[in-house]
């Protein structure tokens, strides 16, 4: 491509020998030469680092910041607008129009040079916006701002529909080229894909959001129902006992009686029953509420005060066990304590006790005769930890996420064996571990669990027998051990010993 000089060049070099000239002439195109090349290698650049550029940040208004600016500077344009179609207005709307101090322009998808550009999906490359009878001199008249030169380029998704239009105003030095249209259509293309995926990732967030706020909305409605249901069932149950007691005496009273004593046993029972289900329920509700409203003491800006004395934990649990032993001496497990014998925890003994019963309670209920129960104590670098490992029927995974809400079985109550505490298959609530995860929540240990559930009873509604030698599956004891079981751990971070004391 032959250069051309321009007539003050020429007339400043005629007087020149002819051969001094050429030289002239040649240094000059191989400089303009160079400058085209350079530019064109920094635009290659600016694509290649386009994707550096925007990394994972996934934010939108941010990404749209770093096209704008990147265009502008590659492009040696003034200012840069990205216009985003939205479908539910259709109207074109510009988050980021860089030197109108970020303020958000909603035009018609059919108004002015952008609409025309996006509807008809065309690139138009204006000298003189001015002649153009498309463009809108009303945004000039209201920002104060003059447009010379403009090229606005549709943008397309990857499905190949229009999302948008990318605009330039005034290029710094002469018109926006051909080469600058086909630079731009690259560059566009290549950013559209980095803003679907924004707005694909903003749509998740979004509906994540909504999903989360709606959940919460539905926990405060059913903690509320259950409140008022708790409340409204006390005092009903509280007459209905009342009349019972007293229908008793005057039938009793009556020669000879006219009821039998059964009828009156079976009603009371049944009462009874309805008693403890709504005061179970009334606990779980004030825990769960005291899960909500209190935070971790680690997160609480309070004075300390005076911890108990430190308990050494493994004669404290030999004595725990000692009682249980004594609550469960109708069943035939073996319960062991091993690991460390010099531990020491500052704790409340009546939150540790009541942890320690509740935690080896659940097992033994889920543990079959001829069975085993472990308590390990143990202490690494940070944390005191206190394991309680049945090898008992297990938990399944589904059971294991809402093992700690309450008011939750993890047997099919049509197969509860009995409601007698350490029975095996008792059929608890989940009562027990609510209240050490609200303990827990209080006080700042954490409680996990580990869980297998017996290969050969995959299901809740699969029996096992209760004792490892009528298993048909197993013809030793150690067939069972290995089949399934559940560990319960308690972690007391060191850091916090010694641990708050209660709130209240």
């Amino acid at each position: 491509m032959l250069l051309k000089l321009s007539t003050q060049n020429r007339d400043f070099h005629k007087d020149r020998p002819k051969g001094e000239r050429r030289k002239i002439l040649r240094r000059s195109e191989d400089k303009i030469r160079g400058q085209a090349y350079r530019r064109k290698i920094r635009k290659l650049q600016s694509l290649l680092g386009l994707g550096q550029l925007i990394g994972l940040d996934l934010q939108l208004h941010e990404m749209l910041l770093k096209i704008s600016q990147k265009a502008c500077e590659v492009m040696e344009a003034d200012r840069c607008s990205i216009f985003l179609h939205d479908p539910r207005t259709d109207e074109l709307c510009s988050i980021v129009a860089l030197g109108i101090a970020g303020e958000v322009i909603r035009i018609s998808s059919s108004a002015g040079l952008i609409g025309h550009c996006f509807l008809a999906g065309e690139t138009i490359n204006l000298e003189d916006a001015y002649r153009d009878k498309r463009f809108n001199k009303e945004v000039d008249l209201k920002t104060g701002y003059h447009t010379r030169s403009a090229l606005c380029m549709p943008l397309y998704s990857r499905s190949g529909s229009r999302s948008g239009v990318i605009q330039l105003l005034n290029k710094k030095e002469g018109l926006f080229t051909k080469e600058d249209e086909a630079f731009l259509q690259t560059f566009g293309n290549n950013a559209s894909v980095f803003i679907e995926m924004a707005q694909l990732q903003r749509a998740r967030i979004d509906a994540l959001e909504q999903s989360r706020k709606e959940l919460e909305e539905l926990n405060r409605v059913k903690s509320k129902a259950l409140d008022h249901l708790s409340h409204e069932l006390e005092t009903p149950l509280a007459i209905i006992q009342g009349y019972i007691r007293f229908l008793k005496r005057k039938i009793q009273g009556q020669s000879p009686p006219l009821s039998d004593e059964q009828v009156f046993e079976s009603l009371e029972k049944n009462l009874n029953r309805l008693f403890t289900i709504q005061k179970e329920t009334d606990l779980i509700i004030r825990s769960q509420q005291e899960i909500e409203r209190i935070p971790r003491l680690a997160e609480l800006d309070l004075p300390r005060v005076p911890p108990p004395e430190a308990i050494p934990l493994y004669p404290f649990i030999e004595r725990i066990l000692e009682g249980i032993r004594n609550r469960a001496n109708h069943r035939n497990v073996e319960i062991t304590l091993g690991g460390e014998k010099d531990l020491t925890l500052s704790i409340d003994p009546k939150i540790l006790e009541e942890i320690m019963v509740g935690l080896l309670k659940n097992a033994i209920e889920n543990t079959p005769d001829e069975g085993l129960i472990r308590i390990v104590l143990e202490q690494e670098t940070r944390w005191l930890r206190l394991k309680v490992m049945d090898y008992g029927i297990g938990i399944t995974e589904e059971n294991q996420r809402r093992l700690f809400g309450g008011l939750f079985h993890t047997l099919d109550t049509e197969l509860y064996t009995s409601k007698n505490p350490y029975d095996f298959g008792a059929g608890g609530k989940g009562l027990d571990l609510l209240c050490i995860k609200t303990y827990g929540e209080r006080f700042g240990f954490d409680i996990s669990v580990e869980s297998q559930r017996c290969t050969h009873i995959p299901t809740d509604r699969d029996l096992c027998p209760g004792k490892i030698s009528e298993c048909p599956h197993c013809k030793r004891r150690n067939d069972c051990l290995d089949c399934g079981g559940s560990t319960f751990c308690i972690s007391f971070p060191i850091a916090n010993v010694p641990v708050y004391q209660d709130l209240d």
